[in-house]
């Protein structure tokens, strides 16, 4: 009846994957990407972004070489066109991958700007497409300031940036949220003169506060400015550059980079623009990620749900078994968020704050990097783990990260998280590698009970 069961729109990680998956699981699939495979993602986030960070983080190294007793004469100087160069080679090997993955799972790609014509049809350029069973991935773009001047020569979002390959002597970051930060990382290590112009009264406002409160001094150690608490209300003219107007004083930079969050992308809704339900510019789904048509699911940005690919990845996964039949539903009540600065950061699950507010008094247990052997041998003793615990019982309830290794131990914590385990349970049965960056999440597991061997004793 149909010419496939499955028709993907959008090839980001929610696409590629559910193409991918539903390919696996015995299904006739069809992908379609007005693009490169890879969406955001590969392209123009993610990995683009990380592989600036590396960048930085080896010229923070280099700076801090002369500790070790490694002489090191010359300035350090960026080639931005290097950098962007190297960048677009390591974007390509991934979205090359994924483009084999593709094919050799028998997915049908087409490129082309697809949409909907209607609950069982897709368009794309000339031809027309019928499947079963829908899933919209269209992803997301950036968002856009509603401020006077917006549009002015010189404004950048964060896809134009990555594409730099001239750094302006100043760079003014409208935003400090997760872009925000990590831009002004790299491009501060770069040589950039970088400021950063925020509404909230802290960093990364979406953290731990002790988390912002660590990353605001690595950023002011870096030499950025941050001016937090200011709204802006226009971007003007300073002598032909383009400056920041908030409610207390104007900052001018050669370039400004707008990094306000991205919005979903409809553009693939096509004749049922009208008939999808939206919320607040998002595509609405049930737990099982359908819209309120049956045969339709979304997943990925495009919902709003939570975007980060490693999100995407597994609402793909439901999406996929549903769209076969089954009726799995979606939890992302404990879904792992990175910062890539230096020094970088992980959280999953309540901040204390929340923990607070959701179950009154919490057990707190923290760790600091200062005062863990692989810490200080790698030169990293910024930062801590802290660990957030029910009173009565002990289950770990969040855990937030900020230092050397932060995204990859966050690993454990999810899964401990998941597992409802308890401190008691943790710290009972797993042993940590020694000298290990992980360590420091058991001490401040073992924190949480006050028995931390490594930890001055409390006084009562």
């Amino acid at each position: 009846m149909y010419d496939y069961k499955i028709a993907v729109i959008g090839g980001g990680p929610a696409g590629y994957h559910a193409a991918i998956r539903a390919s696996q699981k015995g299904a006739k699939v069809i992908l379609f990407e007005k693009d490169v495979v890879g969406g955001t993602c590969l392209n123009r986030g993610c990995i683009p972004t990380k592989t600036y960070l590396k960048t930085a983080e080896y010229i923070n190294n280099i700076k801090e070489a002369d500790k070790r007793g490694i002489n090191v004469s010359k300035e350090i100087s960026v080639d931005m066109k290097k950098v962007v160069e190297h960048k677009n080679g390591v974007v390509k090997t991934l979205t090359g991958g994924v483009s084999i993955l593709l094919n050799s799972n028998g997915v049908t790609v087409v490129n082309g700007e697809a949409y909907l014509k209607d609950e069982h049809t897709v368009i794309c350029g000339e031809n027309e497409y019928s499947a079963e069973k829908i899933i919209l991935c269209g992803g997301s773009k950036p968002g856009k300031l509603p401020v006077e001047g917006i549009d002015r020569e010189g404004v950048l979002n964060s896809d134009e940036i990555l594409d730099l390959t001239d750094l302006p002597e100043k760079l003014v970051i409208i935003g400090a949220g997760v872009i925000g930060c990590e831009m002004a990382t790299a491009f501060s290590r770069f040589g950039c003169d970088v400021s950063i112009v925020e509404m909230a009264e802290r960093v990364v406002p979406m953290f731990d506060e002790d988390v912002s409160a660590v990353i605001e001094v690595a950023l002011k150690k870096a030499g950025v400015r941050l001016d937090l608490g200011r709204k802006v209300t226009a971007i003007t003219d300073d002598n032909g550059n383009p400056s920041v107007r908030t409610d207390k004083e104007n900052v001018t930079g050669n370039k400004i980079l707008v990094s306000v969050g991205r919005i979903a992308d409809l553009s693939c809704l096509g004749n049922l623009k009208e008939k999808i339900k939206l919320n607040r510019g998002k595509i609405v789904t049930d737990d099982l990620l359908r819209t309120n048509i049956p045969n339709i699911y979304a997943c990925g940005d495009i919902n709003g749900k939570l975007m980060l690919a490693h999100a995407a990845y597994h609402m793909a996964d439901i999406a996929v078994d549903n769209c076969l039949g089954k009726n799995k539903l979606c939890d992302l009540s404990v879904v792992p968020s990175c910062l890539y600065t230096i020094p970088e950061a992980a959280s999953v699950g309540l901040t204390e704050k929340q923990a607070r507010e959701k179950f009154g008094d919490v057990k707190i247990g923290r760790f600091n990097f200062s005062a863990n052997g692989r810490a200080l041998a790698a030169g990293e003793k910024e930062g801590f783990v802290k660990v957030v615990a029910d009173e009565k019982y002990g289950e770990i309830l969040g855990v937030h990260i900020v230092g050397g290794a932060a995204t990859e131990m966050i690993a454990e914590a999810t899964a401990l998280i998941s597992e409802e385990i308890t401190v008691d349970e943790a710290n009972s049965r797993i042993i940590h590698a020694h000298p290990s960056f992980a360590e420091a999440f058991g001490e401040a597991m073992e924190d949480v009970r006050g028995t931390s061997v490594h930890l001055p004793k409390r006084r009562k």
